[in-house]
């Protein structure tokens, strides 16, 4: 291994260790668009089932909005003092832009349009039958990827977030205007820390791991 290749799994070990839930945050800090769109950007490289791509992001720098957001999500400061909210959406009908997000595929050179087809029938087929419970369930799954590809790409540029599930759904579609089609899964603030995230601790691998079968 190299000493470049060192480093730099040094510094992605420590970006891992240094990401904290923060609560705290210094409203004076301003998060250009700019760093936003690239902090998104380098997120959504996360995996998703048939590279459908479900997540949808909101981005909230006003600050009426985030004061309109402070009763939705239960009075938690946070969301008035970070520098940005993004709320993550889930979209169930992801499989709507197969033949967009083949054909940017097919244009990149990575597949030929005979496979891409396959994709685009044999995806739009699938996701389309599937119950809407198990398809919410593929999506928000997803969604998760990427919102933790959010927090450590923000730590790595230095800015701190914390993963927000306690917020009233109902409410926050409707300041928003958001339909049934999308599922809201995450509201994460991000900006700089005024009082540092509290470290904490986990439960020993002994207790969560088994290899070649289960044991509780």
């Amino acid at each position: 291994m190299s000493n470049t290749e060192t480093a730099s799994q040094v510094n992605f070990f420590t970006v891992l260790d240094e990401r904290r839930s923060v609560r705290k945050y210094d409203s004076s800090v301003v998060i250009s668009d700019a760093e936003i769109r690239e902090i998104l950007q380098i997120a959504t490289s996360a995996p998703s089932s048939s590279n459908m791509q479900p997540w949808r992001f909101i981005v909230i720098t006003d600050a009426e909005l985030k004061q309109k957001l402070l009763p939705i999500a239960f009075n938690q400061q946070q969301v008035v003092e970070a520098s940005a909210i993004v709320v993550v959406l889930a979209d169930t009908e992801m499989y709507t832009l197969s033949e967009q997000i083949y054909g940017a595929a097919v244009k990149a050179g990575y597949i030929t349009e005979e496979v891409a087809g396959n994709f685009i029938t044999n995806s739009t087929n699938m996701y389309s039958s599937l119950p809407a419970e198990r398809l919410k369930d593929i999506v928000v799954f997803d969604t998760g990827l990427v919102a933790m590809q959010i927090m450590l790409a923000a730590r790595a540029k230095g800015y701190d977030t914390v993963p927000m599930g306690g917020y009233n759904k109902d409410q926050l579609k409707e300041l928003f205007n958001i339909s049934d089609r999308y599922v809201p899964t995450l509201v994460l603030p991000i900006g700089k820390a005024s009082a540092a995230g509290h470290p904490t601790t986990r439960l020993p691998l002994e207790n969560i791991v088994s290899f070649n079968a289960f044991q509780v």
